[in-house]
């Protein structure tokens, strides 16, 4: 256990009492998938297994070079190292970065003493990181954790919230609901198709993030291949570049300095900014409803609201939720805008950026295991709903300024505004208005049967649509 020493002098275990980032505290068994993939445990796992298949790589091009016929026991393990390396080797690798300073030359390292260790011939030993710089390691190794965590844990995590949002428009297709325009009573729609709405967001979103190309370079210290062409000139190293960066899955970008320019890191993380965002807007329309008491929300037993007021049941999930979306957005907005700018050929601002990169993804995580908890404990008060609309005739006067529109009524809207805004609509106050309109007898009785919960559009379709 590492120990920390406080400014007091007094040491404290690090536990998840005592991280300072709630990722790694509060929430820290929340989030054992992603630490996996996005730790520093993760990043050092990648790059050996980078160092290790580009090794491989080179062993089936390098004709007539120590490298053309590796021994088997040293295939092994390369494949092995390429494929999974030992559960020991983030720590043997961080204990020679304390010797060198440097962190992927500590895996360089750790690649060739496994090597030694395996009776491997000198000389295949010095073609390991050849004609590499940190970049193309690192590069290819970011790239390869965020492939696998958004396929892995973003994306199913995401697609959970979506079914439970699904289930919930279709649930509640027909339930009739005032809609509030500038938090005034507006046009009817259903409780089924404002969830609808975020459903169909979130499914054009996560199509956007799928959609994002990882790209990858492996073309040395400037981007132009110039030690490996003075190397080895017989050899096509552009090819061989693209060769290898597409082996890993991954889209070749050809043209960087000495880093990939990651523009498409920032692709990425906008498009989870943006589904974000409207999470957040989520939260907040079902923290309002909850307010209305249009839904309500199962107590927990043993749980407690409030330290005071007894009879609480707040609406905390979604607050947690819409709290650790606002908290990513601020990491992943600095992301996007930050990582696309290198001074000149390179410079290492982007290094502790990346390093944050699992910080950011774990406040999503959390917010969406929020969001899915606060989802499953909500009834729907049909009744305040039904109340609220059931009081609000005026949101009629829209479909009968239309229907006048149509029929060549002049002055509709006026005739209405005079009628309706600043004074209370009743229903017989409506039905007196529709007898004095010159319109046919069976347009004004189909009228006069409108009321706010049957004048709701396409709204329950289009809830069962989604």
């Amino acid at each position: 256990m590492e120990i920390l020493t406080s400014s007091v002098g007094e040491s404290m275990n690090l536990t998840p009492l005592t991280a300072l980032s709630p990722v790694d505290g509060r929430y820290a068994s929340n989030l054992e998938s992603l630490r996996v993939e996005l730790s520093e445990s993760g990043l050092i796992a990648r790059r050996i297994q980078i160092e290790a298949a580009w090794l491989l790589y080179l062993s089936r091009h390098l004709d007539g070079s120590s490298l053309a016929s590796i021994p088997e026991h040293a295939q092994r393990l390369l494949t092995q190292l390429s494929s999974e390396p030992p559960a020991d080797a983030a720590e043997r690798v961080k204990t020679l970065e304390r010797e060198t300073n440097h962190d992927v030359k500590a895996v360089e390292y750790y690649v060739r003493d496994m090597l030694s260790a395996a009776r491997a011939d000198p000389k295949i030993i010095e073609y390991v990181h050849f004609g590499c710089t940190s970049e193309d390691i690192n590069n290819l190794s970011y790239a390869l954790m965020l492939k696998d965590a958004r396929a892995n844990i973003y994306l199913p995590s995401l697609d959970g919230l979506i079914g439970k949002l699904r289930e919930l428009a279709h649930a509640h297709a027909s339930v009739a609901m005032l809609s509030r325009t500038h938090g005034q009573p507006a046009s009817p729609t259903t409780l089924g198709k404002e969830v609808a709405n975020f459903v169909a967001r979130l499914k054009r979103l996560r199509t956007a993030c799928v959609n994002v190309e990882i790209l990858g370079k492996f073309n040395g210290a400037t981007g132009n291949l110039n030690a490996q062409r003075v190397a080895h000139p017989d050899l096509n190293w552009l090819a061989l570049s693209r060769g290898f960066v597409e082996s890993l899955g991954l889209s070749c970008n050809e043209y960087t300095t000495q880093i990939e320019p990651h523009d498409w890191m920032a692709d990425l993380f906008d498009v989870v900014a943006r589904t974000n965002t409207v999470l957040i807007s989520m939260c907040r329309d079902f923290w309002g409803y909850i307010s209305l008491s249009y839904l309500r929300q199962r107590p927990v037993e043993g749980e407690v609201g409030s330290s005071t007021m007894p009879h609480k049941v707040n609406p905390i999930d979604f607050e947690n939720a819409e709290g650790n979306l606002g908290v990513a957005n601020a990491l992943l907005r600095h992301f996007a805008e930050k990582l696309p700018i290198s001074r000149w050929q390179r410079d290492l601002t982007d290094s502790t950026v990346l390093r944050n990169v699992g910080v950011a993804f774990g406040h999503t995580l959390i917010a969406h295991e929020s969001l899915v908890k606060g989802l499953a404990k909500l009834e729907v008060s049909s009744a305040e709903i039904a109340a609220d609309l059931g009081d609000a005739w005026e949101v009629l006067t829209e479909a009968l300024q239309t229907v006048m529109r149509a029929h060549g009524v002049p002055e509709a809207y006026e005739q209405l505004r005079k009628m309706a805004r600043g004074h209370e609509v009743t229903r017989d106050g409506l039905r007196e208005f529709i007898d004095g309109l010159a319109l046919p007898t069976a347009v004004r009785q189909q009228l006069k049967e409108l009321s706010p919960a049957t004048y709701i559009g396409y709204a329950e379709e289009l809830a069962r649509r989604v």
